[in-house]
């Protein structure tokens, strides 16, 4: 069997998600010649600058990085086709790409994108999956054209979405997955083997960007949505509600049955169970602010909250 031909590539990412798929690139023996990032920015307490987490792998890897604010530079456009590109390799970078930088490698532009295309185009595809309550998802690998996700499929992989999952847990399967088909797809595109396939034209949906009003608990929705919503937003934005002067978050937190009809956002029980529109919702593990994460019943140890209480009223 004919040993796949060693590329020259270019890849753009930023979050921990792509890391995986630039190491499998490196461990796949194609000639990575730049990184693209974002540029760094402060965070923390200090709000030092802090470089991303690509940034950091190409830097141990030896590859040169590159962190233009923008690619509409004509600068910027003719330095990216001076690097003469077999394929440029696309994960979570969060800047548009131009047709100028899309058209300059040999075999295009290729995104590893965290859905099963057309489904959750956009920016937020695993927590809307959770969100949604779907049964599954995967990896869609693609070839970029001008659109918003929406480039001729080359290869997929379904993943299942587990009861327990949260955004934390399913973002590191997915980034496995495509961290597995990456290299496939540029040996296919490179060999003539592998044809790309529009997307579907039924069955759109769009993962809108996450803000942090989005994690506020509703206790007239079902029990069963609420439960989503915690682990969607898991470990960011974060689910909350408030109590008194407090913003406290939930960490985690399951559906449970509801024996008798309580007016929403009552606490049933001393072990946190709230009821819901539908059904209640039992908190588990939950933040006040300042303070580490803990389990219920040290919460409570410190912080009254007995059965009879509304969430969300002054107290």
């Amino acid at each position: 069997m004919p040993r796949p031909a060693r590329l020259r590539l270019a890849f753009l990412g930023t979050p921990r998600f792509a890391v995986s798929t630039l190491n499998a690139l490196a461990g796949a023996g194609h000639d990575v010649v730049r990184v693209y990032s974002q540029p760094p920015r402060p965070a923390g307490r200090g709000q030092k600058e802090r470089r991303s987490d690509v940034h950091e792998r190409a830097d141990a890897l030896g590859i040169a990085v590159a962190t233009p604010k923008s690619l509409k530079d004509p600068a910027e456009q003719a330095a990216f086709a001076a690097l003469g590109l077999d394929a440029a390799v696309v994960v979570a970078y969060g800047l548009i790409l131009p047709k100028p930088i899309l058209d300059a490698p040999r075999l295009g532009c290729v995104n590893v994108h965290a859905s099963l295309l057309p489904r959750w185009r956009g920016a937020a595809p695993i927590q809307r999956a959770i969100l949604a309550g779907d049964a599954e998802t995967g990896v869609t690998i693609m070839r970029m054209d001008e659109g918003l996700d929406t480039g001729a499929m080359l290869l997929e992989e379904r993943v299942a979405i587990a009861p327990d999952d949260t955004a934390e847990t399913l973002h590191d399967k997915l980034a496995a997955s495509g961290a597995k088909l990456i290299a496939p797809a540029l040996d296919g595109l490179a060999a003539g083997t592998l044809s790309a396939r529009p997307q579907p034209a039924d069955g759109i949906t769009y993962a809108s960007k996450l803000t942090r009003a989005e994690g506020r608990l509703d206790w007239s929705e079902p029990a069963a949505q609420l439960a989503r919503q915690v682990r969607a937003f898991a470990p960011w934005p974060g689910a909350w509600f408030e109590h008194g002067k407090e913003q406290i978050k939930v960490l985690a937190a399951a559906a449970v049955p509801r024996a008798r009809d309580v007016a929403p956002g009552a606490i049933l029980d001393d072990a946190l169970t709230v009821a819901c529109g539908e059904g209640a919702v039992r908190l588990l593990r939950l933040q006040r602010p300042g303070r580490a994460p803990m389990d219920a019943a040290a919460l409570l140890r410190g912080f009254a909250l007995p059965a009879g209480t509304k969430l969300g009223a002054e107290g």
